[in-house]
């Protein structure tokens, strides 16, 4: 499917048949939520990938009475570091010498540069980062899914501390930002299945600055 016809056909399902995405669909998805862009490249968060009908049953019934949660194939829970650490940014310069065969020692002032940045901030704020960074891979996973053919709807309201208990994600040093559930739209039961796009004109959106 092409971008824009896919941005055109998803929107946020409200009803689900409770048909099952195939394993490779949602290997890319998750593939492109692990590509997605973030702040310097540390992704401060996890993607919790919950399949068992049990599971979600409990997450509906303790933290998100919202139906797609049980009617869909897959929820995906993303979950934000509830701090960001020195140590978190010296295993990331880690992982960049491994990967690109470099001397992690030459990547000192990079690693200085954000340990300057993030560490001046207090633990409220480098959680609250860390949270906005989510949103990003969130929004990758909504594009992915809609180039799949593959339905994707984002949540934010539900029980967050629920969640976190539900998951164990405390434990974790996690905390749930946001779920985003993928099936398949149920047309006859969702009255917005055929619903034009509402969204404002390019006129309105975009300021055009010389």
């Amino acid at each position: 499917m092409e971008l824009i016809d896919a941005l055109n056909w998803r929107y946020a399902a409200k009803k689900m048949n409770g048909q099952p995405v195939p394993a490779d669909k949602v290997d890319t998805i998750l593939e492109a939520i692990r590509l997605s862009a973030s702040s310097v490249g540390i992704q401060p968060y996890n993607v919790i990938v919950i399949e068992s009908h049990e599971l979600r049953g409990k997450i509906h019934e303790q933290a998100c009475p919202q139906p797609q949660i049980v009617e869909g194939s897959h929820v995906l829970v993303f979950a934000s570091w509830t701090d960001v650490t020195a140590e978190h940014i010296d295993q990331y310069m880690q992982l960049i010498a491994d990967t690109r065969h470099t001397a992690v020692d030459s990547l000192t002032p990079f690693a200085d540069s954000i340990k300057g940045n993030l560490m001046s901030r207090t633990p409220e704020l480098r959680a609250e980062w860390a949270a906005r960074q989510s949103y990003i891979a969130l929004g990758t996973g909504m594009i992915a899914a809609a180039t799949e053919g593959v339905d994707a709807t984002p949540m934010e309201g539900f029980n967050a501390d629920a969640l976190d208990q539900l998951l164990d994600l405390p434990a974790k040093n996690l905390h749930s930002t946001s779920i985003l559930v993928l099936g398949y739209r149920d047309a006859e039961k969702d009255y917005l299945a055929n619903a034009p796009k509402v969204r404002r004109s390019t006129e309105e959106l975009f300021i055009e600055m010389a």
